[in-house]
């Protein structure tokens, strides 16, 4: 095998999954943009969807910034070296990681340290499998950790919240689904697509549901049972109100793939793997010979252009007269004067934190003063200049709700005013926005392309010993839009959309498959 062609081969799958998302994935996300009405919260952000997707194709730029745990799922004819080719796919990640095409996403589990590179202990995540044809078959998905971490698994028979009982039958798995999605509400960046895996073990099941996301968008299940239950959690998943980013509309679910295996009597796994809109799954076929590839999967069809319809122009036209300018640093008068669902644009400074950030304020003082200012939950994508001056790739938002223990604490022991996220916040922070005078304002989550876009200058960093995404990064932007979803006065869209799509939840409780 010429292992410097299936290097450059590895590599062109890698970059065209990150940057360029699946024909099937456009059509579903086409099909959700013309469903949605004009002007509700839920167009604007699938406009910025749209938009940020023909971004990322022009650019040659991540889709989203969280370019994930990469998953690759091999098939290889008998003979071939699967040595040479794990070699090849990690010299590949090393490369396209260098060239701001991934973030380096690989923490060790224990120090918190980041490799810089994709690569450590397990990971990247390559399962093989050998078949009687005569070409490589190589899958990949870079599966974000906001919707990773929305995956759930049942154990039948069990109580769920608005169904009651789930048995150990068809119409059980059906109720565990349907709460899957509920679960999720937002922030799995929502609309997106689920695999589920029933039967198995805990692991097998998992990694049963994880396979279905490698089925395309538009196949059948042939399973007539399987297909009845696909296309019945598609129809009434959308019934739920919870809409594209959990602010309520037309459509909370793109996809909807099942799969079976046997099981032990002891035990009934119903797992559920979901994954955002930004569904970056690609695959190729592979020459074994000469290491080049043959053909692309996944891209049937024509290719979804995104032409900006009447619809959106009025939407977007109707947003532009309601926005409301913001300059950091901001006072706590301008923050008690908004209210949940107002547009804001924020122009001049403001500081990246997430995970790592939280930590370390909550026991140390801030490297800038942070009065008056603006977090921003995200770990970007930067690359550094010959110059020495770094670069924003990609920066859409992470899912905020990892930094509930800390956020109402620090927002008051320094002053912050406004935190930029998405999926929305809990109680603690919601108390803490009423006392302090604060403001929760979700961004659309993997737009980043377009925040990037907003973002005219890295002005600085610290703490850079955490590694690129976890740094404070000091950014200046220019027209950062987003949604005034958690407000100073006690008010939470999120949790209003939690309370209304659990009563609509409740009307399919009774039993539909026997």
């Amino acid at each position: 095998m010429n292992t410097e062609k299936l290097q450059e081969s590895m590599y062109k799958l890698i970059v065209e999954t990150s940057t360029n998302l699946p024909k099937d994935v456009r059509r579903a996300i086409q099909s959700a943009k013309q469903r949605e009405n004009a002007g509700t919260r839920a167009a604007m952000s699938l406009a910025t969807i749209t938009n940020n997707i023909q971004m990322a194709d022009e650019n040659v730029s991540p889709i989203c910034q969280d370019t994930g745990l990469p998953t690759f799922k091999i098939k290889t004819p008998v003979g071939v070296n699967q040595l040479e080719l794990k070699e090849a796919i990690h010299q590949a990640l090393v490369q396209a990681t260098k060239d701001g095409k991934l973030r380096p996403n690989s923490v060790d589990s224990l120090t918190g340290k980041n490799s810089g590179d994709n690569l450590g202990t397990g990971l990247p995540v390559i399962k093989f499998e050998q078949w009687e044809k005569d070409y490589i078959d190589v899958r990949l998905i870079l599966k974000g950790g906001g919707c990773e971490n929305k995956n759930i698994q049942y154990s039948l028979p069990c109580e769920l919240e608005g169904l009651g009982r789930a048995g150990r039958d068809l119409d059980g798995i059906r109720k565990c689904i349907m709460h899957s999605v509920y679960q999720a509400q937002g922030q799995g960046c929502s609309a997106g697509f689920i695999g589920v895996g029933i039967g198995g073990d805990r692991s097998s099941g998992y990694d049963l549901a994880k396979a279905q996301l490698f089925r395309s968008a538009d196949d059948v299940n042939p399973n007539e049972d399987l297909r009845k239950l696909e296309e019945y959690v598609l129809e009434n998943a959308n019934k739920l109100g919870i809409g594209t980013m959990g602010f309520g509309g037309e459509t909370t679910l793109l996809g909807c793939k099942v799969g079976v295996m046997n099981r032990i009597p002891a035990s009934f796994f119903v797992s559920v793997a979901y994954n955002c809109w930004a569904f970056r799954r690609l695959g190729v076929q592979v020459n074994p010979e000469t290491g080049e590839i043959q053909e692309w999967l996944y891209q049937e069809g024509d290719k979804i252009s995104f032409a900006e319809t009447e619809a959106e122009k009025e939407t977007a036209a109707t947003t532009e007269q309601q926005i409301i300018s913001l300059q950091a640093p901001i006072t706590e008068e301008q923050i008690r004067e908004l209210k949940v669902g107002d547009v804001v644009q924020i122009n001049g400074r403001m500081y990246t934190g997430r995970d790592a950030i939280h930590k370390h304020l909550t026991d140390h003082d801030a490297p800038v003063d942070l009065n008056g200012q603006v977090i921003y939950h995200c770990g970007p994508v930067m690359l550094k200049d010959d110059e020495g001056n770094w670069h924003v790739k990609a920066a859409g938002p992470t899912t905020s709700i990892r930094e509930e223990p800390y956020q109402g604490d620090i927002m008051k022991k320094f002053g912050i005013r406004a935190v930029i996220g998405k999926g929305g916040m809990g109680p603690k922070t919601l108390k803490a926005l009423n006392e302090h005078g604060g403001v929760y304002l979700n961004a659309i989550g993997g737009a980043a392309q377009y925040y990037a876009d907003c973002i005219k200058s890295v002005d600085g960093v610290d703490l850079m010993e955490f590694g690129i995404p976890e740094a404070m990064w000091h950014l200046s932007v220019e027209g950062f839009t987003a949604v005034v979803t958690m407000d100073s006065h006690g008010n939470s869209l999120h949790q209003d959309v939690d309370k209304s799509s659990l009563e609509k939840l409740a009307q399919f409780k009774e039993r539909v498959f026997k």
